[in-house]
Order: C-alpha cells, then sequence, then structure tokens
C-alpha cells in the first residue's frame, strides 16, 4: 500500500481554503488539515472535510456520449470531437455562445474565452458570475475603478466593527466567519442585518431583521444618522474623494430618516440609531456582503451603497476596513479575471478598445482573426434571446455550469435549451444542464488536475493533480486545445502542460504580470495586482489611491426603489433563496458525497409560525408553493428563524427547485437576476 498527502485548494467556495487530499494506491480516499494556509490555518468547514466523497462516485462520467435518437450512447473522443467540429463549422459567429465555469482552473477559462472568441469569432461568452456577483464588478469598478474585494481575509481579524450584509457568512463562508469570531475577540462590535435568525446572527452584537430589498433604504439611512452627527470622515472625504455633495442631497432627504427606513425596513428606529452609531464611531470598520447584496434588479444600486458608505467612513485602504464582496464559486473571481465575460478579455481589458483587441489578436496570432470588437450577450440575455428570438442562438458549449438548476425561472430556461440546435455540455457529472446535451463531454475534477485559482480576495493559488481522471474523462484543457486542433487551429492551442497557458495569462494580464508558477507554489500564494516579478502581491486595495485614472473614489447619489415583484393579495409573501452550509449550490457535487448529502438530503420553505398558523400549515408537512412562473412541492419548516411575511428556500435540490420560482427580472447595468425577492403564495396540499 503507497499512502501520500497532496496539498490542494477546495473546490467549494470562494474562501480559497487548502486541505491535504489523502491519496491511497492512486485514489483519493480523504482529506487531512494543511497547516500553512493563511486562509483557513488547517480549518475546513464540512464541506471540505468530505470533499473527496464525490471524486471516485460511481456515476462520475467517464466517456464521451452522443444522443442519437433521444438516447445518449458511449462514442470515442475522435467520434465526438468530428461531430462537434463539424456542427461548430456549420454555424456563424453570432449564432454560436459558450459558457465557461466558476469551478474549474483559471487556464482553462482563459482557454474557453479563446476558443470561443478566436476558433468561433463569437462575441457571446459568460458564467455564472453573471448570477451572483456580476453587480459587484460593475458597482466597485465604477465607485473606485476595480470591482473587486478590497481588503485579505486574514485582515477582517483585525476590525473593530463588522457589518455583515447579504451574507448568512457562517454557513457560505465558514472559515471567513472565523475572523469575525477572531475579531469579536478583539473587542468588535459585528452588526447583522439579515430577514433570516441564522448562524451569523447568533454571533452578532446586533441583529437587525429586514425585508428583502430594502438595503439601500437602511444604507442611506445609516449614512444620514453619520452626517447628523458628524461622524463620517471629512480629511477623507476631501482627499480621496469626489461628488460627495451629489451624495449628500440624496441621503440627507427626508425619505431617509430613520422613521422611514423603520417603515421600509422593518428595522426598529434604535436599532438603526445604534448600527450608525457604532459603524460611525468606530473604526477600523469592515462591510462584509454577499449574494444578499447583489441579487437584485438594484444590484449594483445596492453595492454601490456600500461603497458609499465605506468611503464616507473613511474605511477603505487600511487593515481591518473595507468592502469585502463574499464570491461564490471557487473560483468566480478568476473566471472573471480570465475574461469569461461578454464585455471584458483578461484582466478587465475591454473587448471595445481598439488597441487592447488589436493586442489579444496580434497575441494569438489566428489567421482568420478573431470576433468583432463589441459586446456580446449575458448569460441572463442569451436565455431570453433564444426563446424570444428563435433562430437568432443556434448552438452551445458549456464547460461546467449547470443552469437547468442554477438559472432563474427554470420553466424558461428549459424552452431556452430546448430552442437550441446543437448543445455541448462538459462536465464531472451528468447534471440535469447535461442530459439536455447533443453531445456530453467527460472532465476532469479538482482533485485531478493542476492549475490555478483565484479566491474572493484576488489570492492566487495551485491545484494539485491527486489522481488520474477516471476512465477516459479528460482535463478540460486538453478537451479545448484537442476540439480547437480538429477544427484547424492547432497552431494557436500549442500547449503542451497546463503551466504554459498560466504563463500566457500572465504575459497578457497586468495584475497577473508578476506571477509564475514558481511564486504560486509557497503556502502564502499571491493576490493581483502583481505587476512585476519582484512585486510581493497586493492584499490590500486603495492604499493610496483608488483605481480611477484621477485616484478618487467615486460617491453616487441612489435612490431607494422597491424590488420588481413586490407582495399582492394573489402572491402575499416575499420569497428569497440561499445556500445551506451542508450542500452547494446545485448539488451535483455535494449531494453525490454520502456525508453531507446524509445531513441535509433534500429542501424546504422556511415560514414564519405566525404565517403557518393562518395557512393552516404544520411544520414537516409538503406544502404547494406558487409563483407567476412555476409551483413546487416543497416540506414546510415552520421557524421563528424567518421574519413574518417573508419565506425562504435553499436552491440545491432539483426535487423542490427554489428556480423554477425565481424571477428573471435583471439589473438593468449588470444583468443580474432578482433571485432574492419575488412574490409567492403558498398552500396545504389537500387530498384529491
Amino acid at each position: 500500500m503507497t499512502l501520500k498527502y497532496v496539498a490542494t485548494t477546495c473546490p467549494y467556495c470562494g474562501s480559497g481554503c487548502s486541505f491535504n487530499l489523502v491519496v491511497q494506491d492512486g485514489k483519493v480516499v480523504g482529506t487531512a488539515p494543511y497547516r500553512r494556509s493563511p486562509v483557513n490555518e488547517g480549518k475546513v468547514c464540512p464541506k471540505g472535510t468530505y470533499a473527496h466523497e464525490f471524486v471516485n462516485s460511481p456515476d462520475r462520467l467517464t466517456k464521451p456520449l452522443i444522443k442519437k435518437d433521444g438516447k445518449f450512447v458511449e462514442a470515442t473522443w475522435d467520434e465526438a470531437y468530428d461531430l462537434i467540429a463539424q456542427k461548430f463549422k456549420s454555424y456563424k459567429p453570432d449564432e454560436f455562445a459558450a459558457l465557461a465555469s466558476a469551478r474549474v482552473s483559471n487556464e482553462e477559462n482563459y482557454l474557453l474565452m479563446k476558443f470561443a472568441r478566436g476558433v468561433m469569432k463569437s462575441r457571446h461568452i459568460d458564467h455564472c458570475a453573471r448570477l451572483c456577483h456580476a453587480s459587484t464588478v460593475a458597482g466597485l469598478a465604477a465607485s473606485f475603478g476595480s470591482g473587486a474585494m478590497t481588503n485579505s481575509i486574514p485582515d477582517i481579524a483585525e476590525s473593530k466593527c463588522i457589518f455583515v450584509l447579504g451574507s448568512n457568512t457562517f454557513e457560505q463562508h465558514p472559515l471567513i466567519g472565523r475572523k469575525i469570531v477572531q475579531a469579536k475577540l478583539n473587542g468588535a462590535k459585528i452588526i447583522y442585518a439579515d430577514p433570516r435568525y441564522t448562524a451569523t446572527a447568533r454571533q452578532a452584537d446586533l441583529y437587525m431583521q429586514f425585508v428583502s430589498g430594502a438595503d439601500v433604504a437602511i444604507l442611506n439611512g445609516m449614512m444620514q444618522e453619520i452626517i447628523k452627527n458628524g461622524w463620517e470622515d471629512k480629511e477623507f472625504i476631501e482627499k480621496r474623494t469626489k461628488d460627495y455633495e451629489k451624495l449628500k442631497e440624496v441621503v440627507m432627504k427626508e425619505d431617509y430618516n430613520l422613521e422611514n427606513v423603520s417603515k421600509i425596513s422593518g428595522i426598529p428606529v434604535e436599532q438603526l440609531k445604534t448600527a450608525a452609531e457604532w459603524f460611525g464611531t468606530t473604526k477600523p470598520g469592515a462591510i462584509l456582503y454577499s449574494m444578499g447584496i447583489t441579487q437584485h434588479t438594484v444590484g449594483v444600486d445596492n453595492v454601490r451603497s456600500v461603497a458609499n458608505i465605506q468611503m464616507l467612513t473613511g474605511n477603505l485602504g487600511k487593515p481591518g476596513a473595507g468592502v469585502n464582496a463574499l464570491r461564490g464559486q471557487n473560483n468566480v473571481q478568476g473566471a472573471c479575471d480570465m475574461g469569461a465575460l461578454p464585455v471584458v478579455f483578461t484582466g478587465y481589458q475591454k473587448v471595445t478598445d481598439p488597441a487592447t483587441h488589436k493586442k489579444f489578436a496580434d497575441a494569438w496570432g489566428f489567421p482568420d482573426g478573431i470576433c468583432e470588437p463589441k459586446n456580446g450577450y449575458e448569460v441572463t440575455v442569451m436565455m431570453d434571446v433564444l426563446t424570444d428570438n428563435p433562430g437568432e442562438l443556434k448552438c452551445m458549449y458549456i464547460m461546467g455550469e449547470n443552469p437547468m438548476l442554477s438559472d432563474p425561472d427554470l420553466n424558461h430556461v428549459r424552452h431556452a435549451l430546448e430552442s437550441l440546435e446543437f448543445l455541448v455540455v462538459q462536465d464531472i457529472f451528468l447534471t440535469e444542464t447535461a442530459e439536455m446535451a447533443d453531445v456530453v463531454l467527460p472532465a476532469a475534477c479538482y482533485a485531478e488536475r493542476g492549475g490555478t485559482q483565484t479566491s474572493t480576495e484576488r489570492r492566487v493559488q495551485m491545484w494539485r493533480k491527486a489522481q488520474d481522471p477516471p476512465g477516459e474523462a479528460k482535463e478540460d484543457w486538453q478537451i479545448i486545445s484537442e476540439l480547437a486542433a480538429k477544427m484547424g487551429y492547432a497552431k494557436q492551442f500549442p500547449y503542451q502542460d497546463i503551466e504554459e497557458i498560466f504563463n500566457e495569462v500572465a504575459a497578457l494580464t497586468p495584475s497577473y504580470h508578476g506571477m509564475n508558477y514558481e511564486r504560486l507554489e509557497r503556502p502564502e500564494a499571491l493576490h493581483w495586482p502583481c505587476p512585476t516579478t519582484e512585486h510581493p502581491g497586493t492584499p490590500i486595495l486603495h492604499r493610496e489611491k483608488f483605481s480611477h485614472p484621477d485616484g478618487l473614489g467615486v460617491f453616487a447619489p441612489i435612490e431607494w426603489k422597491p424590488p420588481a415583484e413586490v407582495p399582492d393579495a394573489e402572491y402575499p409573501f416575499v420569497l428569497t433563496t440561499g445556500r445551506v452550509l451542508w450542500h452547494w449550490h446545485t448539488g451535483s457535487m455535494t449531494r453525490r458525497s454520502e456525508t453531507l448529502h446524509s445531513e441535509v438530503p433534500t429542501g424546504w420553505i422556511e415560514i414564519n409560525p405566525e404565517d403557518a398558523k393562518a395557512l393552516g400549515i404544520k411544520n414537516k408537512e409538503i406544502v404547494r408553493a406558487t409563483s407567476r412562473r412555476g409551483t413546487v412541492n416543497v416540506p414546510a419548516k415552520v421557524t421563528p428563524d424567518i421574519m413574518k411575511g417573508v419565506m425562504f428556500m435553499p436552491f440545491h435540490f432539483a426535487e423542490c427547485a427554489a428556480n423554477i420560482l425565481t424571477h428573471n427580472a435583471l439589473d438593468p447595468i449588470a444583468k443580474i437576476p432578482e433571485f432574492k425577492a419575488c412574490s409567492v403564495k403558498v398552500e396545504k396540499i389537500t387530498e384529491a
């Protein structure tokens, strides 16, 4: 028997925790602590503890599958490649779209972006950042000039006041939750606002329960109180920002006095006063947020409001402060960095900029050029185009994404994907989306590949291969390169290993210029921006100036707007959605992990006891939840932890899929859907 440990990075949330994979006779059999990581210091959450259990699942994809007469049959790689190449060549550039993945490496996201724009000449590439933090990228870029988390994870422990809004951190990012505890032990005050009394609420010194969608009103009210009392950082505002007077005009309105904010949000005035005083007078102060802020039709407004209060209080560019947008998937930050978005190449270099477009065209060397220098479609827009403009988009290549469970209004998504003429899905399991494909390509999982991923704090870290993929499955970069070669572009995809791809990324991406595998091997890795090989990396952004050309942060006057859909007589409750500690997004990995699945085998809908009594609903009975988009039958969880008038569903479970109900109304700037607020009715299921 041979036994070895292989240090790697977790495939679940964006925290970027490290652990050892235990490998026995060439197979991953367990995990063990890796104590050298500054992020998690040897600790992991339950998902990390059992991150080995799905790796050798018996239903891993092991051979290419081609659908014939409605059923999948096994095929050789050459048969699959030949069919895909023949089909892909038959489509015009604007008839093709690609979805990259927040679950695969930087290198592989870069390659799919290069494949879409270079091989297919298509403008249309996106990934699931559109569904979680597109509003962060847009909002923080507008306020600060850079759309990323401003501080490091270890830094959070140095804060003296932490305001958590739109994030159940202790379940969604447990090892970041550990930093909140460390800060609290050092005397920090913890403020938490959420419609649910969660594990995070239990750690708070001040818990404010509010109606989903009231975030801007709450922040404006707090800012009014801070300005009224002279708690704003006048020196920071004067030297580091602009447009403060424009902000003041809005937040000092009567609409945002604490009495009015209380009516909008449901938070008592005294709690709002306390929150404003603590945050206005205690430094350094950090804000942590996640999808509870971003997944709204006003997601960009919410993010800019968070940026406003941090500039108002001078809580930027220093340890223990900052706007800490906690990214969802393990590599959603990296997928954005790699240009898996319809408007940018790597490092947020705009596709519409002629010099940037020429730079990539020259570097890639496609003899027939690359895509037009125009923005493409976001994934949410792709789905609308497929249903509303039949024949415009005809072909899609999806790598490691599962929109048939992750996207809003799943009946609409199904209709959209059924409208495609040809669909290729590349994944590790036959997901709900893969079942709809014409060709399915078997990929390697995180334990079977090298490469890098970039965590929520912009830390670029290594994956390390612990075992071979099952059967004939291949690493994503190999599949993309071999397919490109089949289509006549072997010269543009000449890679012998994944490190060569990273070196190409670094050469083309200013924020990654100073990185290489040798430097990334060390436990602390590197934070971007890292412009030269001598540069130590940048854990804290905006220390001396912001990333705008003039170096100034920009205040944005934001008015509160209600959600796109509000309760009425027919649909009287607000539904919000989220993750739970034991599961991950569409459940394709965690629901195949025996320990995690046994802890939480299915979903539920949380109902306040007063609402349940009025509806005649008992705890654990199956109820019917209905929105304007669909109906699901789901167990009721009657609990005082949810606010009266609000209901909550986790979104991991295909058999009671929350996203059948959710609304696909979009933020006008970021095109992110409003997952966090829609209107529903809930009924007893009467016997026939």
